[in-house]
């Protein structure tokens, strides 16, 4: 993870973000970024795209080092306390200051704030998971909630299906923030579908596990888009997007799935496509 943080940083300096006032006496606000194994090692372009998107936004983005794995796919599966290591490295990682936690992943943010019921056994590390719990946000909902920012000036003409994962509806409540962003993005129009927030069949190690009954989730969630004939699908949890974009290549369809972040950074930075090894 710290050789994607270290070209993030380098990719963040090729852009030159406008100064805005968010922080006290006209400092720019902090925020700690918790990059995820999916945008480490899969979708880097996500993981640097969020940072040049906050940076233009004015905040001064900050890489603790030590950040590792949330340890999702362990806890998702029942394991709890072979999970608790996981837990406690990437609580001490971001203990090393108060700032906000930032994330592109719904789903990793969304077993962060399970920390505290975890490790309730635990009343020392139960606090210590509470108080990073509540400095962490979802990317959408920090950029609307806190940043108080619904439009970032991005372009992208076409129809586009939005896909609200369980994660950032059912777990984190995040319902309206990534529309709003969204509705605000010239020339795109959000088309609704058929069951929009119906699972996808990911879940995890659901997909796996269950995967005949996963295969027909994906399966119809991908018929209802491609009923509307979008030309994007959108998301803002990785995983879920790997899957119906999964299930849409396999069906021949040319839907293009797009993480959130794209469509925010679409006027701004559409040539940062070199992929870290």
């Amino acid at each position: 993870m710290l050789a994607l943080i270290t070209f993030v940083f380098c990719s963040a300096c090729l852009y030159h973000a406008p100064k805005n006032k968010l922080g006290e006496q006209g400092e720019m606000m902090k925020v700690n970024f918790f990059v995820t194994c999916l945008c480490d090692v899969v979708k880097s372009n996500v993981a640097k795209k969020t940072v040049l998107l906050l940076e233009q936004l004015g905040c001064e983005v900050l890489f603790p080092k030590d950040q590792g794995c949330c340890g999702q796919p362990s806890l998702n599966s029942g394991y709890i306390e072979s999970s608790k290591p996981a837990m406690k490295s990437l609580i001490r990682a971001f203990e090393g200051n108060e700032y906000p936690i930032v994330t592109p992943a719904g789903s990793c943010a969304a077993a962060v704030k399970k920390y505290p019921e975890y490790l309730a056994s635990e009343p020392e590390w139960a606090a210590r998971a509470q108080a990073v719990s509540d400095r962490l946000f979802e990317l959408t909902q920090f950029l609307v909630n806190e940043l108080k920012v619904e439009n970032v000036g991005a372009k992208l003409p076409g129809r586009g299906v939005y896909h609200p994962s369980c994660s950032l509806i059912r777990k984190l409540g995040v319902r309206e923030e990534p529309l709003k962003l969204l509705g605000n993005v010239e020339g795109l129009e959000l088309v609704p579908i058929k069951n929009q927030e119906t699972c996808c069949g990911f879940g995890g190690t659901f997909s796996i596990k269950m995967s005949e009954i996963s295969g027909e989730m994906v399966k119809e969630k991908a018929t209802n888009i491609t009923a509307v004939t979008p030309d994007y699908l959108i998301g803002a949890d990785v995983s879920c997007l790997m899957n119906i974009a999964g299930r849409l290549s396999r069906e021949g369809k040319t839907v293009k799935v797009l993480h959130i972040v794209d469509v925010l950074m679409s006027n701004i930075v559409d040539s940062l496509t070199v992929e870290v090894n």
